[in-house]
């Protein structure tokens, strides 16, 4: 391919604005610490993508989907934004959760936002919601739903939790 065309492909590539959304989460052991992230990818069904970390924007209009409906490409890359947390002590409380702040207004962007920790998901959890309010209130936004979903997983020898938000192309 000559450069001017990968280039006009790339730039077509990158200024598509994803119409769908879909909540993912795992947590698994592993040999390693990245054994185990993989593995807890692998649990949420995007262990066999390149996942390319975004910050937390919703872009405006978007519905959700289940992820297993997307036909996520082996190998492709995958826009999302995330939260995973490593741990190996054995008997830890990990935990990761996302929540997605849905705007009354569908011409206008969500937010998404991410949270791990050595804690239960409860907290982890009410935690990402809580930060998704208060983006809403800086920016002055009606919010008409929060969405979230997360993972808590107690350490055996090493492990991960993960959980994310998928943004594609249907």
């Amino acid at each position: 391919m000559n450069e001017p065309d990968s280039t006009v492909r790339l730039q077509t590539l990158m200024a598509q604005t994803p119409d769908t959304f879909c909540l993912v989460h795992g947590a698994s052991e592993g040999q390693t610490p990245l054994n185990a992230f993989d593995n807890a990818l692998l649990e949420a069904g995007v262990g066999d993508t390149n996942l390319m970390r975004m910050s937390s924007i919703l872009p405006p209009g978007v519905s959700q989907a289940e992820c297993s409906a997307l036909d996520l490409p082996a190998g492709g890359f995958i826009p999302l934004a995330y939260a995973h947390v490593q741990s190996s002590k054995p008997g830890e409380v990990i935990a990761s959760a996302v929540a997605v702040g849905i705007p009354e207004d569908n011409s206008l962007p969500g937010v998404i936002m991410e949270y791990g920790d050595c804690s239960r998901l409860v907290q982890v959890e009410s935690r990402a919601r809580q930060m998704v309010q208060n983006a809403f209130e800086n920016r002055h936004r009606t919010l008409r739903e929060i969405r979230s979903v997360g993972v808590e997983h107690r350490v055996k020898d090493c492990a991960a939790s993960f959980a994310g938000v998928v943004l594609w192309y249907k």
